[in-house]
């Protein structure tokens, strides 16, 4: 039986618990009472054990304490006996400090003299030397040996600068710049020779000569001009391919390095047609990055350096050069280019057809970007060739690739305005030409055809713009492109609405529009629109409106042309309102490709490179470059902080939904909306005011009754001819708006499928439109029956059965008939004796008691 002394060792340990355990952990054949036994005896003998070993070790520490209790003693006293060594240590060392300090100062001064002394000596050694290397280098120069002479001119720089200012030794330091540009003068011809022979050894000795005497720019410049001379011939060489001559071009042959070989150069002929400088830059651009190449590759060797500068250096200085007449021809290829469009479209202006497609030569912009894009492929090619430079290097030699368009993006809104101005302008939108009997339904047809197709082509030319200026100026001009959006959609507006008044007279109605979206007040387009829609609802007022009577064979026609207004108004607003908001979306991919707050955070620094690390991306804003390269936008915003805090806050701006990226423009096509919507509702309601012009002066109500012998009713118990033909004209009306409604007319109307959302929206078109002519007919008829002046019995039931009709008609169109109207209806009908009693009648219908009153009157019944 194995006992467990651990758990005796316990703080929680608990004895019955013990015991329990153990008594389990029996055999089942043992007794309990001799197991208790055995484990008793177990434990008792355990404890002897236990109690026998700990007396055993007390004893022995009691032998061991006086032992300690000795050694104790002994360190306190080693202590004490060290503390007082130390003390005495210190106290010398500060007696020997006070004493030493003195001799210090005085050593220090002593060491002073002498290095003065030894300042002194070297002094006048490189005095003496200084003296002797001015008397001798006049010889040093006629022997020829350049190294030597560097060396000579380069020890006496350092001996005038350890001279310093003596008043004696001027003379010599203007001899000494005499005599470096007088070495330099005979560096630079055998220099040159060097480099253009390609002499890898003579090339290095005479750039350690230059080096030596500290000339570094002078090697520079005439590495740069030489090497230069090459690649402007290729430049200047476009005359010779515009005229068709032969071309000299440099062999594509590359020399070993280390050789003093001088490339060979060849000649091709290049004959038929000029070429223009379009078809000719790709070549140039192919020309000088395969010069670059060779370059590199001999500059590491001759050069290894300065190659990170010096063929950077070379390809800046070329465009710099070229930068000008980069410009000029330019210029030269969009005048071409628009006399050769013009020619075609035999002396007419630009049609957009040839700036958008491939039709005719590109327009002066599409021209940019054709180049741009040209160059961006060469930059591309650059960067990869030049990956070992320094970033900041590399970014000046962009910036100087790019050079000759930075105008032309400045003027960026000015280029895009001409352009879509000439777009906008080629639209087919002549105004319509007053026309005969019979033709004018289909001149306003093929009118109305012109303006709703010129939306979707303006849309079109709006996102082309959107895309150049991403393509061309990487979004940089986004404010200027918002400017000239807003005025040219401001520009087609008006063109539509001088079109909209041409209209007028084609379609029957004079009245003159206000020029609301030309730029004049739109309180005053609402103020007309609301007088319009009123007409006649003011007591004794009548509109202010000359119809023009439309035969009736082509009254129809003339709806079905003017409901088509109502097709261009909504697919220009829908069609503003998409391209808005998707000009929201650019803004916002802007601000993130842009990193305009990385930019910001660089103000006092040269150059921002790590900032422009950047993904390069296409035309349509999506990434499409290779990460890691230099994003020339990116640069551009570094180097025009004021622009970039303008166009941040633009893109800031753009992040809020009241944002409008075409401020005026929804103002604008609303104005128009509501001018095609005046329109349409006088082409409606026209034939309802001809019928009504003179209702009020007909003779049928002011008719005596004529006596008869059988008591007959002597008035027509049909209603007059004038409200049966405004009656039926609203009836057959919702006909004529099916097809509209159902979006038969429109490409943005909902299709005629069977679908709930678009019938709803179907009905609700003619619902709306159906109820204002009513509303219009109706006040125009109150207007008319308000001006009669007496109404007899006979005109009283004549008239009662016209309204009547009316309210019929009305019911049918599910309107219910005006007060004012149920009012007439009411009093007309009653007996003369009984008008009176009609407003003191509590259980009959409603009555207006303006409209009794005048009744009354008409009637001649006195209310007194």
């Amino acid at each position: 039986m194995m006992v467990d002394l651990a758990s005796f060792g316990e703080e929680k340990f608990n004895a019955k618990g013990w015991v329990n355990a153990a008594c389990k952990a029996r055999h089942p054949d043992d007794s309990m009472e001799k197991y208790l036994g055995d484990l008793e005896m177990k434990l008792q003998l355990m404890a002897e054990s236990i109690a026998g070993s700990l007396e055993e070790q007390s004893a022995q520490a009691l032998l061991r304490v006086p032992r300690a209790s000795r050694d104790v003693l002994r360190i306190r006293d080693d202590a004490i006996s060290l503390r007082s060594t130390v003390s005495a240590v210190l106290n010398k060392l500060n007696q020997a400090e006070g004493t030493s300090a003195q001799s210090v100062a005085a050593l220090a001064r002593v060491d002073a003299v002498k290095q003065r002394m030894d300042a002194a000596h070297e002094t006048l050694q490189d005095a003496a030397g200084l003296v002797m290397l001015s008397a001798t280098v006049e010889d040093v120069f006629a022997s020829g040996d350049l190294p030597r002479v560097a060396e000579t001119l380069a020890q006496m720089r350092r001996c005038l600068a350890v001279v310093g200012e003596v008043p004696a030794f001027g003379n010599v330091k203007r001899q000494l710049e005499g005599l470096e540009d007088r070495l330099e003068g005979m560096v630079q011809p055998r220099l040159a020779d060097a480099i253009t022979q390609r002499k890898v050894e003579s090339t290095q000795g005479l750039r350690d000569i230059l080096i030596t005497i500290d000339r570094y720019s002078s090697l520079e410049q005439h590495y740069t001009r030489v090497r230069m001379r090459p690649l402007r011939r290729l430049w200047d060489e476009f005359e010779s391919a515009k005229a068709g001559l032969p071309l000299a071009k440099t062999s594509t042959t590359e020399n070993q390095p280390g050789t003093d070989r001088r490339p060979p150069s060849t000649a091709i002929s290049v004959k038929g047609p000029a070429m223009s400088f379009v078809e000719w830059l790709p070549h140039f651009y192919d020309e000088i990055l395969l010069v670059l190449e060779q370059e590199l590759k001999w500059c590491m060797v001759a050069f290894p350096d300065d190659y990170k500068l010096l063929v950077p250096r070379l390809l800046i200085e070329t465009m710099v050069a070229t930068s000008a007449s980069f410009a000029a021809r330019i210029d030269i290829s969009a005048e071409e280019a628009t006399a050769e469009n013009r020619a075609s479209l035999g002396g007419g202006e630009v049609s957009r057809e040839a700036n958008l497609t491939g039709k005719g030569q590109p327009s002066r912009l599409g021209l940019l970007i054709m180049l741009h894009n040209m160059t961006g492929a060469f930059a591309k090619n650059v960067q990869h060739l030049l990956a070992s430079i320094d970033l900041a290097e590399l970014a000046k030699v962009l910036q100087a690739v790019y050079h000759p368009y930075e105008s032309y993006k400045q003027r960026y809104g000015e280029l895009e305005r001409a352009q879509l101005l000439g777009e906008v302008t080629a639209l087919d939108l002549r105004a319509a030409v007053p026309r005969g009997i019979g033709a004018r339904g289909v001149e306003l047809s093929e009118t109305v055809r012109r303006m709703e197709a010129s939306v979707p082509e303006l849309t079109m030319a709006l996102e082309a713009a959107v895309e150049r200026c991403i393509s061309f100026t990487g979004g940089v001009e986004a404010e200027a492109l918002l400017r000239t959006l807003d005025e040219v959609v401001l520009h087609y507006l008006g063109s539509l609405l001088e079109v909209l008044k041409s209209l007028r007279s084609i379609c029957g109605v004079d009245r003159a529009l206000p020029d609301a979206v030309g730029g004049g007040d739109l309180s005053n387009l609402k103020k007309d629109i609301a007088l319009l829609e009123g007409a006649g609802k003011k007591e004794g007022g009548t509109a202010n409106l000359t119809v023009d009577i439309v035969p009736e064979e082509e009254e129809w026609s003339i709806v079905q042309g003017a409901l088509q207004l109502l097709t261009v108004a909504d697919s220009l607003s829908s069609r503003s309102s998409v391209f808005e908001a998707s000009l929201r979306a650019t803004l916002t991919r802007l601000e993130s490709r842009l990193q305009l707050q990385g930019v910001l955070a660089t103000t006092g620094q040269p150059v921002a490179l790590p900032v422009a690390l950047s993904e390069s991306e296409d035309s349509t804003g999506a990434p499409g470059g290779t990460p890691g390269m230099l994003d020339i936008t990116i640069l551009r915003l570094v180097n025009d902080l004021d622009k970039t805090r303008r166009l941040g806050g633009l893109l800031e701006q753009a992040k809020d939904p009241r944002f409008h990226a075409l401020p005026h423009t929804s103002q604008r096509v609303s104005a128009f909306t509501e001018a095609v919507n005046e329109l349409v509702y006088e082409v409606l309601i026209s034939k309802v005011r001809s019928k009504l012009m003179d209702v009020a002066q007909l003779s049928a109500w002011n008719q005596q009754e004529e006596e008869n012998l059988f008591e007959l009713p002597n008035f027509s118990a049909y209603p007059l001819p004038y409200i049966v033909s405004v009656g039926e004209y609203l009836l057959t009306l919702p006909q004529q708006m099916m097809p509209w409604a159902g979006g038969g007319g429109s490409d943005t109307g909902p299709p005629a499928d069977g679908n709930d959302e678009n019938t709803d929206e179907a009905q609700y078109f003619e619902t709306e439109w159906m109820f204002k002519i009513a509303e219009g007919a109706t006040a125009l008829y109150i207007d008319q029956i308000r001006g009669i002046q007496v109404l007899s019995e006979r005109g009283a039931q004549q008239l009662s059965a016209d309204i009547e009709y009316l309210c019929n008609v009305l019911s049918i169109l599910s309107m219910t008939a005006p007060l004012v109207l149920s009012t007439f209806q009411t009093c007309v009908s009653t007996p003369r004796n009984k008008l009176p009693e009609l407003v003191e009648h509590d259980g009959g219908p409603p009555i207006d008691p303006a409209t009794h009153r005048l009744v009354c009157k008409m009637r001649q019944v006195s209310l007194e």
